[in-house]
């Protein structure tokens, strides 16, 4: 018995801890490309980072023009396929992770609601300038990558149940984040184009829902809602989340029927005595090829494609998109708001303690939540203040913020890499402390 539980957890775990990793790893990515960019901003060569960002590329047509910036095409193009990914997640942990039940969803929808509201009335509270009044949606949001790469960083000894809660959390928020996009940050909404985007996502729910998906189709889908969205005035990284939700979760066969076709298959795999060098019969070229199709059946399309896009958002998405965003002239840009950046340092560091603490306590205290197995107030503590990085999504909504002035969004980026980094150095000792008095307990 002990053994079978033992085959289970590793079988329940092991895709989680690799999250963890890649996670993690890509949270150093994040660093080093932020470290660049700052350096390559403020170097001899500024000009150039300015000048390759803005670069414009695109397609122009009669009747028809679709023309970014470099950095454009990678806060709407690159970031939507980041979105996706996070919507995928969102649809994985509703229906059969972390938040399908009420008990399990309970204290991580209460911490991310304090980490939502709490941020947002600091910022309004700080801010007594009506120009920078729309940049109060910039600290709702935290950095997965970066949190859990701090974890790492505290030791192996963070239980596994606060990592859950982090993941947990963060999709939580990023959802609050996506609905703050589409509702506040999209402006001259052409209707029509939008009805049609949402008629195509229907149509693809409605496959999907009946077990008919193929990748070509749903990706050709996907093209068109992006685009539709992008005219429209919704922004398109929404679509992403949109699609996301098409992919079918559900295997074709299960994996009990998939065990007894590759046992048949193996045995008709069997090498010719008489044949000899690299090459094949046509029999067994024929039972490879029954295999792969039965294995793209027994895959879940969604798992499948979050298992395979992770890798790309972690490692080149993400810091493409910090290495275009980052980059901050400290000492050329004569309208930095230092009052602007104060304010949002203050939301993410304060803001996110005491909303996600706060809220985490009372749902606690009126026993409608539990604490996650084997954490510690103090540890909660921590990961309330590791919650005020905000990295990733904070800077994309600035963008969308404060599109047209670039003295406020360099401001604002200054304040979110000094609230991150307050946050991070605040949630990273707190949490060495709690795991250490654990280990001596």
């Amino acid at each position: 018995m002990k053994k079978e539980s033992g085959v289970i957890e590793r079988v329940l775990l092991s895709p989680f801890q690799k999250f963890i990793k890649v996670g993690s790893f890509s949270g150093i990515l994040l660093f080093s490309a932020t470290i660049i960019a700052l350096i390559w901003a403020n170097s001899p060569f500024a000009d150039t980072y300015q000048s390759f960002w803005q670069y414009k590329i695109g397609v122009t047509s009669e009747g028809f023009e679709l023309t970014k910036s470099l950095k454009l095409w990678v806060n709407d193009g690159l970031m939507a396929i980041f979105f996706f990914l996070i919507g995928m997640e969102i649809k994985r942990e509703l229906l059969i992770g972390e938040l399908n039940t009420v008990k399990k969803a309970a204290f991580p929808v209460f911490g991310a609601i304090g980490g939502m509201l709490v941020p947002i009335t600091f910022f309004i509270i700080l801010n007594d300038n009506p120009d920078t009044s729309h940049g109060w949606g910039i600290p709702v949001a935290t950095d997965i990558a970066f949190s859990l790469a701090i974890l790492k960083l505290v030791g192996k000894r963070v239980p596994l149940g606060l990592k859950v809660f982090l993941t947990a959390y963060a999709i939580i928020d990023d959802l609050g984040a996506v609905m703050i996009i589409a509702i506040f940050y999209s402006t001259g909404i052409k209707w029509s184009l939008l009805i049609i985007a949402l008629a195509i996502v229907s149509i693809l729910l409605i496959l999907s829902s009946n077990r008919i998906y193929n990748k070509y189709i749903f990706a050709l889908g996907g093209v068109a809602v992006w685009l539709l969205f992008l005219k429209s005035g919704i922004h398109p990284t929404v679509a992403g989340v949109l699609m996301a939700f098409t992919i079918p979760i559900r295997q074709k066969i299960g994996v009990g029927s998939f065990t007894k076709i590759i046992c048949e298959i193996m045995a008709n795999f069997q090498v010719r005595e008489d044949r000899r060098g690299p090459m094949l019969t046509n029999q067994q070229i024929q039972q490879l090829d029954e295999l792969e199709e039965w294995t793209g059946k027994v895959q879940s399309p969604l798992q499948h494609l979050e298992h395979k896009l992770t890798y790309w958002v972690s490692y080149l998405i993400m810091p493409v998109f910090a290495l275009a965003n980052a980059g901050v002239n400290f000492g050329g840009n004569a309208a930095l708001d230092p009052v602007l950046s104060t304010n949002i340092a203050l939301a993410l560091v304060l803001g996110n303690f005491a909303g996600v603490g706060f809220m985490a306590f009372i749902s606690v205290r009126l026993k409608i939540a539990d604490l996650p197995d084997n954490v510690t107030g103090l540890q909660m503590v921590g990961m309330a203040f590791l919650a005020g990085v905000g990295f990733t999504m904070a800077i994309f909504i600035a963008n969308l913020a404060y599109p047209e002035n670039i003295g406020h969004l360099d401001s604002s980026i200054i304040g979110i890499l000094i609230g991150s980094l307050v946050s991070g150095i605040a949630g990273f000792s707190i949490l060495k402390i709690a795991t250490r008095e654990k280990k001596n307990a």
